[in-house]
């Protein structure tokens, strides 16, 4: 499941909810990222993120598409937040549910490396 949403998010729901995704899950992994007070260098108050509704939903879908092609994953979940966020605040989190860690941390990570350069 992809969100792209304004909400805050709550991180133990997401795990509870992909622990849960289906029978056979041996491994949930995830990532959480926040917003920092620099970067660059540069000092950093808040962070203003917009998108393009279609074209960010597709795309994400893409990558989960490509990742579930790569891994054998029981569940993914990707929250992207956009509007006005502050320093702290979360920003982002994938999850993702498989049998083995192996490849649920792998997942996890194709697809945040993917959300960090596209």
């Amino acid at each position: 499941m992809i969100s792209v949403q304004k909400e805050d998010f709550d991180v133990g729901q997401e795990i509870a909810d992909l622990s849960s995704a289906s029978s056979g899950i041996g491994a949930v992994a995830t990532f959480t990222g926040f917003v920092r007070d620099v970067n660059e260098g540069e000092q950093v108050s808040d962070l203003y993120l917009d998108h393009y509704p279609g074209m960010t939903v597709k795309s994400l879908e893409e990558i989960v598409r490509k990742a579930r092609e790569r891994w054998s994953l029981q569940a993914v979940r990707v929250i992207h937040r956009v509007g006005l966020l502050k320093i702290d605040d979360q920003i982002v989190f994938v999850g993702v549910a498989s049998k083995h860690r192996q490849a649920a941390f792998d997942a996890c990570a194709y697809i945040m490396d993917f959300l960090k350069t596209e």
